[in-house]
């Protein structure tokens, strides 16, 4: 069986809910994320991805892209800020449908020329390709958990740009769905999200395991969707900006990376 690597920098412990003391797991013992006797090793794995897979962006790297899109503009930074923050939900609920459709959307907030139209679309193509680079060991883990048979989503709140960014990222082939906010027009916890999901896997909401840093309210929006659920702490650490979080007393896991050995406790028990 596996066990959380102990000479990489990953975390060697995994916090056990609702206390913060940490456990170290070891293969003779049950680790603290580590599913009841009676519960069935699930058939499909739903991830969430900003702050799970890849990093949450923090305020320095908001500014960074705030600056970009001002420079693509020929606009102040602190306009560009202003309307990338104030433009989360439009760019994620369905109401904007095209990255050109983003980019024209910040031009007419900033009141900047539709002329730099072009270059605001390039800014925003390559932030998102940026966006989506994962690290080898979340790669590898992905892969792991291929050959035992389990069907992997992604469910994201995620912005027209990311969503056209997505088939050239290197997560893309480890999926076997994906279902972005702004192609399904709702925003994280709305229900229609893990429902279109659960839809594109062809599995019941019972036999998912979903797993995500907490954003939005997912974690409670996988429950009542009839989901099993793992928090995972946030990639990129506690900095990374997430929007809509509610408190969670359940199970945690340190990273994705964990998840091969979790599913390997669920065939070896």
């Amino acid at each position: 069986m596996r066990c959380p690597p102990t000479s990489t920098d990953l975390a060697t412990s995994v916090l056990t809910p609702g206390t913060g003391a940490a456990c170290d797991a070891v293969p003779d013992a049950c680790p603290p994320w580590a599913p009841a006797a009676v519960e069935s090793r699930p058939t499909a794995v739903i991830l969430d991805l900003f702050g799970t897979l890849v990093s949450a962006p923090d305020s320095s790297e908001r500014s960074a892209a705030a600056a970009q899109l001002a420079w693509a503009m020929r606009l102040p930074m602190a306009i560009a800020e202003a309307a990338l923050r104030g433009s989360w939900q439009p760019r994620h609920d369905g109401q904007l449908r095209s990255s050109t459709a983003v980019a024209t959307h910040l031009i007419e907030r900033c009141g900047a020329s539709a002329a730099c139209t072009n270059e605001v679309e390039a800014v925003l193509a390559r932030l998102a390709n940026q966006r989506l680079l994962a690290d080898r060991t979340l790669l590898q883990a992905l892969k792991e958990l291929r050959p035992g048979g389990i069907r992997l989503a992604v469910l994201s709140d995620a912005s027209p740009d990311i969503a056209e960014a997505w088939d050239r990222s290197e997560l893309a082939p480890h999926f076997d769905a994906v279902v972005f906010s702004c192609r399904a027009g709702a925003v994280k916890p709305d229900r229609r999200l893990f429902q279109g999901v659960l839809g594109k896997l062809g599995v019941e909401a019972g036999q998912v395991l979903y797993c995500g840093d907490g954003g939005g309210d997912e974690l409670a929006g996988a429950e009542r969707a009839g989901m099993r659920v793992l928090r995972v702490a946030r990639r990129g650490g506690p900095a990374g900006l997430a929007f809509g979080e509610a408190p969670w007393s359940g199970r945690t896991i340190p990273a994705v990376e964990v998840l091969p050995s979790l599913l390997d406790w669920w065939v070896e028990r």
